[in-house]
């Protein structure tokens, strides 16, 4: 075949070396467009827990947390456990579970841009739902309208940007959807910060202001370019090497065109994704697509950008104070993603999800122990202890910002062959929004049951994840993503997967042509 290389384990030939080009100002202005996806993301988990902690929310929708809140002797742990107020927070990753499974056939087959653009159409109505909404049926019809948008987005968003990215630059640019992310958090709980002090519409505004973003992104989705790899894989071969070249700023892209095209006619072959991900070759890819994002939630990210102001305000920080804490928690979140993008290329993925990890699991021990020994049911932490927590919750956050919350994404987003990518990045889609559902749902729950106990709960998954990188994951800094599948087979125990079904499937092609 031309070109060569095509076997049935994905992309052989390494034509790495021979890659061409550099970073172009047209393909960071379209990464820049199609990272804000990762701020609807980011927007809706900061502004959630923001308006639950405001009163005439509460006091409209949830009127008995709004009683239980003014209970002084209230347990501190128990004061916000309220299944349904749990529920306004995680029918949107519900929603969007289920559309992520609808997102990958339409992203395979019609594009990255096409599920850019109903992912910010639906975002944009649950946003106008929210803001006008009378009762709680409208609420969580809207909440459910940004779950579609979300598993739209996320689906596509982080292919968009994987596939657009130079090699030696992919882990950076990739890594734009979780700066968009954390951007969107930080804003939502500044926004928040200042719609509390408007009473008694300020929550409309903080519900209603996520429209903003959800415009540019179906705009944005309407201009982009679509990714050369989708072109070619639709049969726009043409047009695929034509974005190809601009993109990379050189007519000298034969090595890379190469293999997208080799990529795509193995795809072309596989008529069915998800069962062709099944299959024992792409059991490594598999695995990662699974237990990355399940891993990512586990570290317990969720309880700090969920549920800031409340965690906060059942520590016994007052209203503003809480709030003022979760944006500052936000503001490192956000710089810590960029110290990821600036070393993620030079470092590489392992180091910084292991160091990511040792400090996360040292800042939720010592958190532990303070609530622990100094805040109980029925008293609040002293103004000293209160300032030490923050610190280390603030810690804690930047080791998830520079490790597991951008790579959480990346590294699923760029281990797929092109036949299996789309049913790749649903799965981790999916599984991200089905453990992200599950702690919003049972976080406030936990709380009452483990109390100080849910920081280590945590600790445990941390402690597992981590070794799991160490012994598991192979570096993938500089591999394209076309030629990926030779870094399973290279793996101490992946390649005994990898080269077990290659030996199989040739002895079985040999006794067929036999």
């Amino acid at each position: 075949m031309a070109g060569g290389g095509i076997g049935t384990i994905g992309v052989k030939k390494e034509r790495a070396e021979n890659y061409r080009g550099k970073i172009t100002l047209y393909v960071i202005i379209a990464c820049i467009v199609a990272a804000v996806g990762g701020s609807l993301f980011g927007y809706d988990i900061g502004i959630s827990g923001g308006v639950t902690s405001m009163d005439e929310f509460l006091r409209r929708f949830f009127y008995s947390v709004y009683l239980k809140k003014q209970h002084v002797h209230e347990d501190n742990y128990c004061k916000y456990n309220n299944q349904v107020l749990a529920a306004f927070t995680s029918s949107l990753y519900l929603a969007g579970l289920v559309a992520s499974l609808v997102a990958s056939p339409i992203t395979r087959n019609y594009g990255r841009r096409a599920s850019i653009i109903c992912g910010g159409i639906s975002f944009f109505v649950g946003a106008v739902l929210n803001a006008a909404a009378i009762n709680l049926g409208m609420l969580l019809s809207g909440r459910i309208m940004l779950g579609i948008g979300i598993g739209f987005g996320n689906q596509a968003v982080p292919l968009y940007l994987s596939e657009m990215a130079p090699a030696h630059l992919r882990g950076c640019l990739n890594m734009m959807f979780q700066l968009a992310t954390t951007l969107g958090i930080f804003t939502a709980n500044m926004i928040n910060y200042g719609t509390s002090k408007l009473h008694p519409w300020g929550w409309r505004l903080s519900l209603g202001l996520a429209a903003g973003p959800a415009f540019v992104m179906t705009v944005g989705g309407l201009l982009l370019p679509e990714t050369p790899n989708s072109l070619i894989e639709q049969g726009n071969k043409v047009e695929g090497r034509r974005v190809l070249e601009k993109i990379r700023g050189t007519e000298n892209v034969e090595a890379e065109f190469e293999d997208m095209v080799d990529a795509s006619e193995l795809a072309q072959s596989i008529k069915h994704p998800f069962r062709n991900i099944l299959k024992r070759r792409n059991r490594p890819q598999l695995i990662m697509a699974i237990l990355m994002p399940t891993f990512q939630i586990l570290t317990g990210i969720n309880i700090i950008l969920f549920y800031a102001p409340v965690l906060f305000q059942s520590m016994g920080f007052k209203r503003t104070a809480s709030l003022y804490s979760s944006a500052l928690t936000g503001a490192v979140l956000a710089s810590s993603t960029v110290v990821s993008m600036a070393t993620v290329d030079r470092w590489g993925r392992r180091l910084l999800l292991i160091t990511g990890g040792i400090q996360m699991i040292i800042c939720q021990v010592i958190v532990a122990i303070i609530l622990g020994l100094k805040f109980g049911s029925d008293k609040e932490l002293s103004r000293g202890y209160s300032i030490i927590v923050v610190v280390f919750i603030c810690l804690f956050v930047a080791a998830f910002g520079y490790s597991w919350g951008p790579l959480g994404w990346t590294v699923p987003s760029e281990i797929f062959p092109l036949e299996t990518r789309s049913a790749g990045q649903s799965i981790t889609v999916t599984v991200n929004l089905f453990f992200t559902f599950a702690i919003a749902q049972s976080f406030l729950s936990l709380l009452c049951v483990m109390r100080f106990g849910i920081f280590l709960f945590f600790t445990g998954w941390i402690s597992i994840m981590t070794i799991f990188v160490y012994l598991f994951l192979p570096e993938t800094k500089g591999v394209p993503i076309e030629e990926m599948m030779r870094l399973w087979e290279k793996h101490w125990l992946w390649k005994k997967v990898v080269l077990e079904d290659q030996q199989a499937n040739n002895t079985t092609n040999g006794f067929n042509h036999a």
